[in-house]
């Protein structure tokens, strides 16, 4: 593929040689959204396109806002790696990846710029529009892939997208002292847990045991939706988030 036509008006093109095509679907019905965890856009822009790196996305946001499209949007990137969302585990062939320029934890992860946000979502808001997405099928790598990737992080403003009309959130109940779930504990509460947090889509195993991978599943809900501590421990605000989220989507379908 030499080139094409960008799918998002006003992007840039650089094809990445990093793609394949779409396996048991006609189009994408999700967005991932990543940080690149490098020091440089540009630096990632390259890798993106690097055949070696056998990795791209579909586009990648630069923190002055400017979009590069690597992958048409009909055709699957290699983006999300071992990941999986409602028991799918091939993510890549029903989504849109975004890569956004951020040094990521290891580099000095620091807040994305306003500009590179605005353009963020006038992209999530063009692919909805073309492939009607779900508000809740807009996720971070780290929903898809608990524990391997923490992508965008804690500091990736959730609430500017929803509030402009992307992804889906509800508001964090207050943190407060009271009883805390954590590894180790085994009940019918952890159950509970554990079946909520699968019917929102995320993988874990519905065992009534408090394990490690239940651990890592909620501290990935916790970067996403509680932000404001990511401690893998389910206490009284987390559980009150996840049950608002979880009835919030069950009153409304379309979400």
């Amino acid at each position: 593929m030499s080139g094409f036509s960008p799918d998002q008006p006003g992007a840039e093109v650089r094809v990445s040689p990093n793609f394949g095509p779409r396996r048991e679907t006609l189009g994408p019905d999700m967005i991932v959204l990543h940080y690149t965890g490098m020091a440089t856009g540009e630096g990632a822009e390259a890798w993106l396109c690097d055949p070696a790196s056998e990795v791209s996305s579909h586009y990648l946001v630069h923190e002055d806002g400017r979009v590069v499209q690597m992958v048409r949007e009909s055709d699957r990137a290699w983006h999300a790696g071992k990941s999986s969302w409602f028991g799918h585990t091939d993510v890549n062939s029903c989504s849109v990846g975004i890569e956004i320029v951020n040094p990521g934890h290891s580099l000095g992860y620091k807040a994305f710029p306003k500009r590179q946000i605005d353009a963020v979502i006038a992209l999530c808001s063009g692919i909805i529009g073309r492939h009607a997405i779900p508000a809740r099928r807009v996720l971070a790598h780290s929903d898809v892939a608990p524990g391997r990737k923490i992508d965008p992080g804690e500091k990736f403003p959730w609430k500017a997208l929803f509030s402009a009309g992307v992804g889906y959130l509800v508001p964090s109940a207050p943190i407060k002292p009271g009883a805390i779930l954590r590894t180790g504990d085994a009940s019918a509460d952890v159950e509970t847990l554990q079946s909520m947090l699968a019917l929102y889509g995320y993988g874990v195993e519905i065992s009534g045991v408090y394990d490690r991978q239940t651990e890592i599943v909620v501290a990935a809900f916790q970067r996403h939706f509680r932000r404001r501590l990511v401690d893998g421990m389910a206490d009284g605000s987390t559980i009150r988030t996840l049950q608002k989220l979880v009835a919030s989507v069950g009153a409304d379908s379309t979400r």
